[in-house]
């Protein structure tokens, strides 16, 4: 049976796929180069959701390719703590940190501001931060903070960085031999999670009624928002300036996870079938440095290989050009940014 075909397999039986068994088979099916074997060196990237979990396994990632790292974190003392942590332990002092609060708009402005001032080109964003809560919580706009936190700010945040994206610059890639100079895209990632496969795409209905609500899966319908908004960003925007791209991670062992699903935690964990934050970061940090990712826009990534956003008649059927279309201006109206 052929690589492929394994993994085919692995995917449509979702439970091998998803687990830790699907990364370390697929690792050992294709010859996938060491994450150590990239260099970020002159690139900015711009992280969410590096304070824990799988985004603090990629910020240690960023820093040891020597990227100039900017974490967006809410909390400033745990922020400079993971700035200090990670410049003692990569020896890379281009580390730095923007304190905002995602669950608030006019915070993610005035980051915005700041980010666009001190580093004017971005190679790279990466939407890592979300959560799920069990509980309603909402943000200081009254919207569901699940919501608000993965599909209005990334969107937003996105939108006010996108002139810092297309700012990069082309460079001479052929050591001076030639005056043709080449310009690579920036790249804009989105951590989604494999819980968006069960909920279809309804833009009228992205936040649950309080009746009715349950915190996974009201996740799940934030989760396909941004899968599908990643595929309407690489339609808008030029593959040549600023590629998308989203993935799903599988089942990581989280501080997240564990805290908000503990049955789904204590099934699986004692099985050794939940994944690391750095088997969880892996394809995050790939499709960050790998010459692959320029090549295309708007895919969807599990373990390295882009994959169907549909597992179901279901969610395939919603998916239609309304509801897109719904999404996007909601996503406008919502934030108060237009894309021209």
């Amino acid at each position: 049976m052929s690589c492929g075909k394994i993994d085919s397999f692995l995917e449509k039986t979702i439970v091998p796929s998803f687990s830790s068994l699907g990364i370390r088979i697929r690792s050992r099916l294709y010859p996938w180069p060491e994450l150590s074997s990239y260099c970020l060196k002159g690139q900015t990237v711009l992280l969410t959701g590096g304070t824990s979990g799988i985004g603090k396994a990629a910020a240690k990632r960023y820093a040891q390719l020597g990227a100039t790292l900017v974490i967006i974190a809410r909390n400033p003392d745990k922020a400079q703590q993971l700035v200090n942590e990670l410049q003692s332990a990569s020896g890379n002092n281009d580390i730095h940190r923007v304190i905002a609060d995602l669950g608030q708009q006019q915070e993610v402005r005035t980051a915005a501001i700041e980010i666009a001032d001190k580093w004017p080109v971005i190679d790279v964003i990466a939407h890592n931060a979300g959560a799920l809560f069990n509980k309603r919580q909402r943000a200081e706009n009254g919207t569901d903070l699940s919501v608000e936190l993965m599909v209005a700010t990334p969107f937003l945040l996105t939108g006010l960085l996108l002139d810092c994206l297309t700012n990069k610059p082309a460079v001479d890639d052929t050591q001076g031999q030639s005056p043709n100079a080449v310009r690579t895209p920036a790249r804009v990632i989105t951590m989604s999670s494999g819980g968006m496969y069960t909920e279809p795409l309804n833009a009228s209905r992205l936040e649950m009624r309080d009746a009715n609500y349950q915190g996974a899966s009201q996740y799940a319908r934030a989760k396909r928002a941004q899968v599908v908004l990643n595929e309407m960003w690489a339609e808008r925007v030029p593959a040549e300036h600023v590629v998308f791209h989203a993935l799903h991670p599988g089942w990581v062992r989280t501080p997240g996870i564990t805290e908000a699903l503990p049955g789904f935690s204590k099934v699986l964990g004692p099985l050794g079938l939940l994944r690391t934050p750095d088997e969880g970061a892996d394809t995050l940090l790939w499709l960050s440095a790998d010459a692959c990712a320029q090549k295309t826009s708007g895919g969807f990534w599990h373990d390295r290989v882009e994959r169907d956003i549909d597992m179901s008649n279901k969610t395939r059927k919603a998916d239609s050009p309304e509801q897109r279309t719904a999404l996007w201006q909601w996503c406008e109206s919502q934030t108060g940014w237009q894309f021209s």
